[in-house]
C-alpha cells in the first residue's frame, strides 16, 4: 500500500498521482541492513533473522517474513529499525493497525527515528486521524529538512482539516530548501485550489509545470483553476493541447466535451467525439454523449443510432432505453416510443419514470384515457410514491383538467402533509384557477418548508407584480431568487417587472436587458423590456422590441395595439 498515494486520494481524488516516492513512502522490499548495528552475539541473530526475512518478502512469503521479524527483535528488542520494518510487513498484508503499533514500538525504542516518525504520520493521516498524525509528520521534518515528503504530507493533513494557511506556509517552507519542487508547487496549487483562489492556484500550477512540462495532471488541473476563474477558452486550449499529446486520456476528454457543453457549443462536442471515436473501438460512454448531444440538438435519427449501438452491446442499459424511447417520442414516432419504454422491466430503476413518460406519450398520441389509467394502476402499487401523483396531476393540468388535477393533490396531502413539491403545485393550480389568495397562501407555506428554493421565491414574487401589490415584499423575494440563480433569465425578467411596477425603470432596464441577453426568444421578456423604454420615453426602441415580441407571437393582440398606441403618439402610421 502506498500511503503517501492513500493520503492523499483521501483529500484530492484517485486521479492524482503519487510525485514523489521513497522507502518511507513505499515499503521497502530491499530491507536495507542499518548502518549502525551491533557486533554482539544477540544482535548478530538478530542480524541473520532479519536478512532470512528479507529474502521470504521477495519471495512474497508475508507470514514467514513476518515471523522471522518477530524472532529477530526477540534477540534485540530495542531496534527501531526491525520495528520499523515489521510495520513495512503489515503494510503490505493491508493490516494498518498492527502496522501503527510497531511504528510505536519502534518510536518508543528510538524518538528520533525519521523512517518511524514520517509512516506513523502518514498512516494516522491514512486513518482520518490527521490531528494526530501532524506532530509525527512535523518531528520527521525537523528532522531531516531536506526532505520534501514530509512537508507535502504534512501540508495536505493541515488542508483536509481546513486550516489552509498553515498547509500554504508549510509547502512555502519547503519551496525555500528545494526551490525546485515540482510536488512542492502542485500541492500549492491544489491547496489554493481547495480555498477557490483560482488564479494563485494557476499560477503554481504553471511554476510545476516549467519544471516539468510533460506533467499532465498538472495541466488538468490548470485547465480547471482556468474554469473556475471564469477563462473557459484558456481551459479549453489546455485540454485540446493535452489530447493531442495523449488522445487516450478519457479523462481530460470529459473534461473538455463537458465545457462544451456548459458553454453551448455542442457542434464542438460532437466533432471531438467524433474524432476519438474514429480512431478505433471506444467507450460506450463516447456513445452515450454522442447520443445525448444528438439529442440536444434535435438530430433525432443520429441519437437513436448511437442508444441502439449501446443497446446492442449492453441491453439491461436502461437509462439508455429511456433516452431511446424519447427520442421517438421526439420525433413523434408514439408507438416505437412506447414499445421501447415498455422494455424497461418493473426490476429497473427507472421503471415508473418510463411508466410516466408513457403516459404522457398516450396524451400526445390522442389516447389520454390509456396515460390515465396507467398511473392510476402505478399508484395502486406504490401508493407512497408521490412523484407518482405530481405525474398524473402534471397529465390532468396538460388537458386542462384543472379540477381534477387540484384534488387529486389536495386529497393526497393529507398522507404527506408538508411535502413541497405538492403544496408548490397546488399553489401553481389554485393561480389557474384564478383563486390568487389561495395560491399566495400554499406559496408562502412552501417558502417556510424551503426557504431557499428560487422557483418558490420567483413565482410569489412575480404574482405579486402581476397583481401591483406588496411591492416591496416582493422585491425581497425576487432579490433572494436572483441571489441563488444570478444567471436566469426568468427570475431576472420578475426581478425587472417589480422594478417596473416600482418606478425604478433604470434598475428595470439593467434587470430586462440582462434577461433579454440570456433568454433572447421570450416574448414576454422582450415585452417588458419594451415597456420600461415606453415609460422612459425611448419610444423607437419600445416599438422595435414589441415588433420582435409579436414576431415570435405573431396573433397577440396586446402587442399589436401597443405598437399601434406608440406609433400613433410619436405621428406614425
Amino acid at each position: 500500500m502506498d500511503i503517501k498515494y492513500l493520503i492523499i486520494v483521501t483529500l484530492f481524488g484517485a486521479s492524482l498521482p503519487a510525485l514523489a516516492s521513497n522507502d518511507d513512502i513505499k515499503p521497502s522490499t530491499s530491507m536495507t541492513v542499518p548502518q549502525k548495528m551491533t557486533t554482539s552475539k544477540a544482535t548478530s541473530r538478530a542480524l541473520y533473522r532479519y536478512a532470512t526475512a528479507r529474502l521470504h518478502v521477495i519471495d512474497g512469503d508475508m507470514d514467514g517474513a513476518l515471523a522471522l521479524l518477530r524472532d529477530a527483535i526477540s534477540e534485540d528488542p530495542e531496534s527501531a529499525f526491525l520495528y520499523k520494518k515489521m510495520a513495512d510487513i503489515y503494510l503490505k498484508m493491508n493490516r494498518p493497525k498492527e502496522a501503527l503499533a510497531a511504528c510505536e514500538k519502534a518510536l518508543t525504542c528510538d524518538p528520533e527515528y525519521r523512517p518511524a516518525q514520517f509512516l506513523a504520520g502518514v498512516m494516522l493521516a491514512a486513518l482520518g486521524r490527521d490531528k494526530e498524525a501532524i506532530p509525527h509528520l512535523k518531528k520527521a521534518m525537523e528532522l531531516d529538512l531536506a526532505n520534501e515528503d514530509a512537508y507535502i504530507n504534512l501540508a495536505v493533513s493541515y488542508v483536509k482539516l481546513f486550516e489552509y494557511e498553515s498547509g500554504v506556509n508549510t509547502l512555502k517552507e519547503l519551496l525555500k530548501v528545494a526551490p525546485d519542487s515540482v510536488s512542492g508547487y502542485y500541492y500549492l496549487g491544489k491547496t489554493y485550489d481547495q480555498m477557490k483562489l483560482f488564479r494563485e492556484a494557476s499560477d503554481y500550477y504553471k511554476k510545476a509545470l516549467e519544471l516539468r512540462p510533460d506533467f499532465e495532471q498538472a495541466l488538468i488541473d490548470l485547465g480547471l483553476s482556468l474554469e473556475g476563474q471564469g477563462l473557459p477558452d484558456q481551459a479549453i486550449a489546455v485540454y485540446r493541447d493535452l489530447l493531442d499529446n495523449n488522445p487516450a486520456n478519457l479523462n481530460v476528454l470529459q473534461q473538455l466535451v463537458q465545457l462544451y457543453v456548459q458553454q453551448e457549443r455542442l457542434d464542438d462536442a460532437l466533432a471531438l467525439l467524433k474524432k476519438v471515436s474514429s480512431r478505433g473501438p471506444t467507450g460506450l460512454e463516447i456513445h452515450r454523449k454522442m447520443g445525448l448531444i444528438y439529442f440536444e440538438l434535435e438530430r433525432y435519427d443520429e441519437s437513436i443510432t448511437e442508444f441502439e449501438a449501446i443497446l446492442k452491446e449492453e441491453p439491461q442499459a436502461y437509462n439508455i432505453r429511456f433516452y431511446l424511447a424519447s427520442a421517438y417520442e421526439e420525433k413523434e414516432d408514439y408507438d416505437r416510443a412506447i414499445v421501447e419504454f415498455a422494455k424497461i422491466p418493473k426490476s429497473a430503476f427507472n421503471f415508473y419514470e418510463a411508466q410516466a413518460q408513457t403516459a404522457f406519450v398516450y396524451k400526445d398520441k390522442g389516447e389520454p384515457e390509456k396515460g390515465i389509467k396507467l398511473l392510476k394502476e402505478a399508484i395502486a402499487e406504490q401508493p407512497k410514491r408521490m412523484d407518482l401523483y405530481l405525474y398524473l396531476a402534471g397529465l390532468y393540468e396538460s388537458l386542462e383538467r384543472l379540477r381534477e388535477s387540484l384534488d387529486l393533490l389536495t386529497g393526497v396531502e393529507s398522507t404527506i402533509p408538508d411535502d413541497p413539491a405538492i403544496q408548490f403545485r397546488i399553489g401553481i393550480l389554485y393561480d389557474k384557477l384564478g383563486d390568487k389568495g389561495a395560491s399566495i397562501a400554499r406559496l408562502k407555506k412552501v417558502l417556510l418548508l424551503t426557504p431557499d428554493d428560487p422557483q418558490v421565491l420567483n413565482y410569489l414574487g412575480y404574482t405579486y407584480a402581476e397583481m401591483g401589490v406588496n411591492l416591496e415584499e416582493a422585491l425581497i423575494y425576487l432579490k433572494k431568487a436572483v441571489s441563488l440563480r444570478p444567471d436566469d433569465g426568468f427570475i431576472l425578467d420578475s426581478l425587472g417587472w417589480v422594478y417596473f411596477r416600482l418606478k425604478r425603470y433604470d434598475d428595470a432596464a439593467t434587470s430586462l436587458e440582462k434577461a433579454s441577453r440570456l433568454v433572447d426568444d421570450d416574448a414576454t421578456i422582450l415585452a417588458h423590456l419594451a415597456e420600461v423604454y415606453y415609460a422612459r420615453r425611448e419610444n423607437r426602441r419600445a416599438i422595435s422590441l414589441f415588433q420582435r415580441a409579436l414576431e415570435i407571437e405573431r396573433d397577440n393582440r396586446d402587442y399589436i395595439e401597443r405598437i399601434r398606441k406608440i406609433k400613433a403618439e410619436i405621428g406614425e402610421k
